[in-house]
């Protein structure tokens, strides 16, 4: 389906950010947050599927990824929270759902922790992703298939490695997290490694990585501070491994009192380009329930 995009850039917390619209602006909001190795590209399907639904669409590109060329201090969730905030108070939203995907969710989770409920967003959906001293966190950094999280986390080498090679690295992770990797299109991979291609854009994305000690420190004390009522959805796909079962355990230890959980069937870590139609049912859905 052929959709209407509306690219602008709007500057928020000194953030000049890259921020792509589809549907009607006076539609009920839904604003998207990218995990890496991505750009605001990976909503397209999500927003296509969204198209009958008469609801304002908002994707952006992260701080220093892709159209929004300055980075946010040093990757750090809280940091990138605060900058979402700064943005859903610029485009005067109200009554928003923010979905986060991958390093997005985390950040996601970050806002919920901060921000939600008290202006602009009253719905969080995490998507694909273990949130940074949260139960299964010491499980995954345990698991020697996530070898990267180490790696990027190195200063200076990730990027000597992948400079001029990014398509065939982020190839490697959405061949290797997806049952059916064809349903990442071409076009898709070209986008997100052309986000990337600078050498802060490949920065800004490693240091998503470099901030995770940090994150876990920032969540911690979240936890320490007590409960939060927001209503969070947290989705993952159902050939992406881990039992959401422990995942949704751990956020309710962490504090989260109203969580839904959901699983997309035949999809993996890349559930919104994979099933793009299913995950807007999800969210549109869980919005509505929400109130």
């Amino acid at each position: 389906m052929s959709i209407d995009l509306r690219h602008s850039t709007v500057t928020a917390d000194g953030i000049p950010l890259h921020v792509v619209e589809s549907g009607a602006p006076e539609g009920r909001p839904f604003l998207f947050l990218h995990g890496w190795p991505e750009s605001w590209r990976t909503w397209l399907g999500v927003m296509e599927a969204a198209a009958r639904d008469q609801a304002r669409i908002i994707a952006i590109d992260l701080p220093g990824i892709g159209g929004s060329t300055r980075a946010a201090g040093d990757g750090s969730k809280l940091r990138l929270a605060r900058t979402v905030h700064a943005l859903v108070r610029e485009l005067g939203l109200t009554g928003a759902t923010l979905v986060g995907h991958d390093a997005g969710g985390m950040a996601a989770y970050a806002y919920l922790r901060q921000f939600a409920d008290v202006e602009g967003v009253d719905r969080v959906v995490v998507m694909n992703t273990v949130v940074p001293g949260v139960a299964p966190w010491d499980e995954v950094l345990r698991n020697p298939h996530i070898w990267h999280f180490g790696l990027h986390t190195v200063p200076a080498l990730p990027e000597t490695l992948v400079r001029g090679r990014q398509a065939a690295y982020f190839d490697y992770f959405y061949d290797v997290l997806s049952p059916d990797p064809r349903r990442i299109t071409a076009e898709s991979r070209a986008a997100h490694a052309t986000a990337y291609d600078s050498p802060e854009a490949l920065t800004a994305g490693f240091d998503l990585y470099r901030a995770f000690g940090q994150d876990a420190r920032d969540n911690a004390a979240s936890a320490a501070a007590g409960p939060v009522g927001t209503p969070l959805l947290y989705v993952r796909g159902d050939g992406e491994g881990g039992d959401i079962r422990a995942y949704a355990r751990g956020l309710r230890e962490a504090g989260v009192e109203d969580l839904t959980t959901a699983v997309v069937a035949d999809a993996g870590h890349f559930a919104q380009e994979e099933r793009p139609a299913d995950v807007w049912a999800l969210i549109r859905d869980f919005a509505a329930t929400a109130g």
